[in-house]
């Protein structure tokens, strides 16, 4: 028997959802802009603006790193001790890179990762 084997189609991006949770540094989002820079460059990403906003009276924060290669951002829920997060990277960028800074800063005791390929192209050879 005759067994082809296919090579899973490329991806233009890959997608990494994260939840960070019993993390820290959740309510001050001013300490985040030199992070969301390092974990860009450590992917090999080119920051193009950063953008935090603070909720306020330590309800947590929303920030966003416009990188070249797509975003990496960022929502926390203090009074969950919890931290949403998605990084996006095309090209050689490494996103898990990004992940490695963001968890050094953030500490969670428990995280769960998925990871989407976007953008699979689709092309006519078996």
């Amino acid at each position: 028997m005759n067994k082809a084997f296919s090579v899973p189609p490329p991806a233009l991006g890959r997608h990494l959802l994260v939840d960070f949770w019993e993390a820290g540094q959740l309510v001050d989002p001013a300490p985040l802009r030199p992070v969301l820079e390092q974990a860009a460059q450590s992917a090999g990403a080119v920051v193009l603006e950063v953008k935090l906003h603070d909720f306020g009276d330590r309800a947590g924060f929303t920030g966003v790193a416009l990188l070249a290669e797509s975003h990496i951002s960022i929502h926390t829920w203090p009074e969950h001790g919890y931290a949403a997060i998605d990084v996006f990277m095309c090209g050689d960028c490494d996103p898990m890179a990004s992940i490695n800074v963001l968890r050094r800063y953030f500490a969670p005791r428990h995280e769960d990762l998925q990871e989407l390929k976007r953008g699979t192209l689709i092309t006519s050879k078996p």
